[in-house]
């Protein structure tokens, strides 16, 4: 990554990459909106399925089957949402060399594809009433089947944006897969919350929790056609231009495989601050402060709102001043404020508008983290090995800190009774993330992508 300190990044569509097949230009716009799609819908799945956690660890998980602890078949819904994240590494492996080598197209098109299909059979499934002790294990494959998707999602889509990001608005692109992912998530949240108030209790925990996942259906089509119309590779009609032979330490190996355990590293507290936040909240509120159904949800709703707003302004900001001022802000304001933001929310003296702040806060600081990060992470990956690095960091980072979010939270709640156990988990993290950020370039931002 080199070039002037002051100049504008260079947009990388201008040459196709120095390996694999060569890459029809696409406008930007049109890259942004075919991959910002697919990430809508990946993202909104998984918020409905956080909002509805403790319905489907009803329809799906009891008691009988999880042991006596009454914890325990919302213990086992968490198990069947981290088998999801323990499934994105291998799916970015595996899409993201299909993207690295076929081109970003046949990758993209088919993870949303695999997506769509397996988030409507959940809406389908039979329950434990219906299908006996096959119905978890059935729950259990199609989560797996979208983490490998997941997994393939994040690599191409980043890679398409900010490959072909107009000069020096990198950030501001890359920052469209963070606020799709809010967007998701508040359209998850949202339809869950429509669905509870147009629904009794019962109706609503005997099949009205399948009408949001019934929603992923259309919704997947239109991200399908739009990913179907972009240009796919061409092929080479000459032969390659010598001074744009791949370098060999671009090449797969431990250069690759250094970037993505820093990466894991920058990103984890985003990862954890992310889910924590935006994601286990409900199941938190209902379970340990006795929050209602929908108590829990508008609290949700709040906290992302504050995510979405925050998102896109710190990737323009980003790309002005930086990743790393833009990252390490949002990382030690978790880590500073976690434990605050919670015993505010568990004072019954508080104002409701004071709580409504802070949970409008709490989600603007995890978008700081999500604005700049993926360019960031683009940044630190060659295009030969772009989509499969980029994604493999966030996938593991998902793995490891998102996926096991709900268990470790759920888990040593109940262990030591203390309900500032999400706080200790969101912030310890971003205090550790604080110090893989603070060792990125200060000018990564400007030069051109390798």
């Amino acid at each position: 990554m080199t070039g002037p300190p002051g100049a504008a990044a260079p947009g990388p569509s201008a040459a196709p990459p120095a390996t694999g097949p060569a890459h029809r230009a696409v406008p930007p716009r049109r890259a942004l909106l075919a991959g910002a799609a697919g990430n809508f819908v990946e993202w909104y799945e998984f918020g409905v399925y956080g909002c509805f956690a403790t319905v489907i660890a009803e329809r799906f998980f009891t008691p009988a089957a999880a042991g006596p602890d009454p914890a325990a078949p919302l213990l086992a819904a968490y198990a069947s949402f981290a088998v999801a994240f323990f499934f994105r590494p291998a799916g970015a492996l595996l899409f993201g060399r299909l993207a690295d080598r076929a081109g970003r197209r046949p990758a993209l098109v088919l993870v949303i594809a695999l997506m769509t299909l397996a988030t409507t059979l959940i809406g389908l499934l039979p329950d434990r009433a219906t299908a006996g002790a096959a119905a978890p294990w059935l729950l259990v494959l199609l989560r797996a089947v979208q983490g490998l998707c997941a997994g393939g999602e994040f690599g191409g889509a980043v890679a398409l944006m900010t490959e072909h990001a107009p000069p020096g608005r990198r950030g501001r692109y890359g920052a469209w897969q963070s606020f799709t992912v809010a967007l998701g998530l508040l359209a998850g949240a949202g339809a869950a919350a429509l669905t509870a108030s147009l629904l009794s209790p019962a109706a609503l925990s005997g099949w009205g929790w399948r009408i949001p996942f019934l929603l992923a259906l259309p919704l997947g089509l239109t991200a399908l056609g739009l990913r179907t119309a972009l240009p796919g590779p061409r092929t080479r009609t000459s032969a390659p231009d010598p001074a744009s032979a791949p370098d060999p330490a671009s090449a797969p190996g431990i250069g690759t495989v250094r970037a993505v355990v820093l990466g894991v590293g920058r990103i984890m507290g985003w990862s954890a601050a992310g889910y924590t936040f935006l994601v286990v909240l409900p199941s938190y509120l209902q379970s340990t402060l006795g929050a209602s159904f929908r108590e829990a949800l508008i609290a949700t709703t709040l906290a992302n709102l504050g995510f979405a707003a925050s998102i896109l302004p710190a990737g323009r900001l980003s790309d002005r001043v930086g990743r790393r001022p833009v990252m390490l802000a949002g990382a030690l304001a978790v880590a500073l404020c976690a434990l605050p933001f919670l015993r505010l929310l568990r004072d019954p003296d508080a104002a409701a508008t004071a709580k409504a702040a802070a949970l409008l806060a709490a989600g603007a600081t995890v978008g700081l983290l999500a604005g700049p990060g993926p360019a960031m992470l683009a940044e630190m990956f060659p295009s030969s090995v772009r989509c499969t690095g980029l994604g493999l960091a966030y996938a593991l980072a998902n793995a490891v800190f998102s996926g096991c979010a709900g268990l470790i939270v759920t888990a040593l709640t109940a262990a030591t009774g203390d309900p500032d156990v999400p706080a200790y988990y969101a912030g310890g993290l971003c205090a550790l993330s604080a110090l893989a950020l603070a060792g990125l370039r200060g000018d990564d931002h400007r030069g051109p992508l390798r």
